[in-house]
């Protein structure tokens, strides 16, 4: 500290620039949770990413089902082997319609979710 008080002065400006710093800061932030609009913004991307998790979720259980459903096509067809040698075209039709059929299920299931 001087004898003329200079050192006062100029310390107490500092902490007058200093709190309006603070001060500053803290309105940013209060008027940064009251805008509605950011709000909005915030809960809408929100939104967005769920409802992508949620069809990322929905797409891979339908196509774990679709293989599934096509390993158990193949595994009957596989058993039937024999049968289809003796007279194929009955296991065929019935082979065909089957796998149309899981395909059919798995598309109409992907469009409703």
């Amino acid at each position: 500290m001087t004898g003329n008080g200079t050192g006062d002065v100029a310390a107490l400006r500092e902490e007058i620039r200093r709190t309006r710093v603070e001060l500053g800061e803290t309105m940013e932030l209060l008027a940064a949770r009251a805008d509605p609009k950011a709000l909005v913004r915030h809960s809408a991307e929100q939104a967005k990413a769920r409802v992508r998790e949620q069809a990322a979720l929905t797409a891979a259980r339908v196509r774990g089902r679709a293989a599934e459903r096509a390993r158990l096509v193949r595994a009957q067809a596989y058993e039937k082997g024999g049968a289809v040698g003796r007279n194929p075209l009955p296991w065929a039709a019935i082979a065909a319609g089957a796998v149309v059929t899981v395909v059919v299920l798995a598309i109409v299931r992907g469009r409703r979710r």
